[in-house]
């Protein structure tokens, strides 16, 4: 995945500084730091209703995006099986990373051994390639990003457009 054009974003009314004052733009691998060090996300789907739902998830970052499992019948999973379109936040609120992307399911067996790789690498789990299989893999890949430091929230703001 190549680098995101930044910028800073439209908040009116919070006392943003332009892009070169403060932190300045904080630069897409400060992102990235941030999206794989997490330990938990918070996944919002919207449901057929048009009524959001949001639930914690285990998620692994790499160039391709944010991969996570669940459920194939859980309410998240058959929300994106429906509209792929979602949001995924880092569980750090001082320095929060929001992504909105779109969602694919993989069920293709390399790809979910490579996941079962980073799971079981990052939690210390012991998951086999079929708990994958069995359950829904998605990887979210992003669209939009937003990120701040809570230090220095009108010089930080950072947007990246994919």
């Amino acid at each position: 995945m190549s680098d995101p054009l930044a910028r800073r974003p439209y908040m009116p009314g919070y006392g943003v500084l332009g892009p070169d004052e403060g932190t300045g733009l904080l630069p897409w691998s400060w992102a990235v730091e941030r999206l794989t060090r997490a330990h938990d996300f918070w996944l919002a789907t919207v449901g057929a209703g048009g009524r959001p739902h949001v639930m914690p998830v285990w998620g692994v970052w790499d160039d391709a995006g944010l991969w996570l499992s669940t459920a194939p019948t859980s309410r998240k999973a058959r929300n994106l099986e429906r509209d792929d379109r979602c949001t995924i936040t880092t569980d750090d609120a001082l320095e929060p990373v929001v992504v909105d992307g779109v969602a694919e399911r993989v069920a293709d067996r390399a790809a979910n051994q490579v996941f079962k790789d980073g799971v079981n690498a990052k939690y210390g789990t012991s998951y086999e390639v079929g708990f994958f299989l069995e359950n829904a893999t998605f990887v979210v890949r992003p669209s939009w990003a937003f990120g701040l430091l809570e230090s220095d929230f009108g010089g930080s703001p950072t947007t990246w457009t994919f």
